[in-house]
């Protein structure tokens, strides 16, 4: 998926769920990031939306924009309505969130999680593909992991999962090339 077909989800989840503000939580967030982003971005071809003032309507989105609807059939990528429970996030990611509106939104607003927080979201699920995902953003500098580790320190999770996660993240920097790091951050 790339950024206009996100902005079409938008602008179809919107008058689908008769709300102005559709909140994207899964990785096609990303497209909303001023960024170069990298090849894995542009690999899926769901959106994980729900619709911010009236998330009971997330189930119309999905039946209607879903996974094997005529919608998915017509263009190939479709929306996933979720809950706003779907994605662990730090506090305060509300205040984090990339707008995208214009016209191909149709007056919709599209609120895309930051990086930082739907890499920890990823860090937090940790399934494979989230892994490879969060490497992608570490290795593009999309991502810094003095801001992950900030933001960690306000993940609603317990003090072993803030284990495991830090554990992630370090294997994952470990994992990249250390010279083309070195030139964005510092270390932990």
């Amino acid at each position: 998926m790339n950024r206009t077909q996100l902005e079409h989800i938008i602008r179809a989840a919107s008058q689908i769920a008769d709300d102005a503000e559709i909140v994207v939580v899964g990785s096609q967030a990303i497209h909303a990031q001023n960024a170069k982003l990298p090849a894995i971005a542009f690999l899926s071809a769901e959106a994980d939306v729900y619709p911010r003032n009236r998330p009971e309507r997330a189930d119309d989105i999905d039946a209607a924009i879903g996974e094997l609807s005529p919608f998915h059939a017509a263009y190939g990528y479709y929306a996933h309505g979720v809950s706003p429970n779907t994605a662990i996030l730090p506090a305060g990611w509300e205040q984090r969130v990339i707008r995208i509106s214009n016209a191909n939104t149709g007056g919709a607003t599209g609120l895309c999680i930051d990086a930082h927080d739907l890499a920890l979201s990823k860090y937090a699920a940790g399934r494979e593909h989230d892994r490879a995902f969060n490497q992608a953003l570490i290795r593009h500098g999309i991502v810094s992991r003095r801001k992950l580790a900030t933001l960690l320190r306000v993940m609603p999770v317990d003090d072993e999962m803030k284990g495991i996660i830090t554990a992630r993240m370090k294997a994952d920097y470990a994992a990249v090339s250390p010279r083309r790091l070195a030139k964005r951050q510092t270390g932990w």
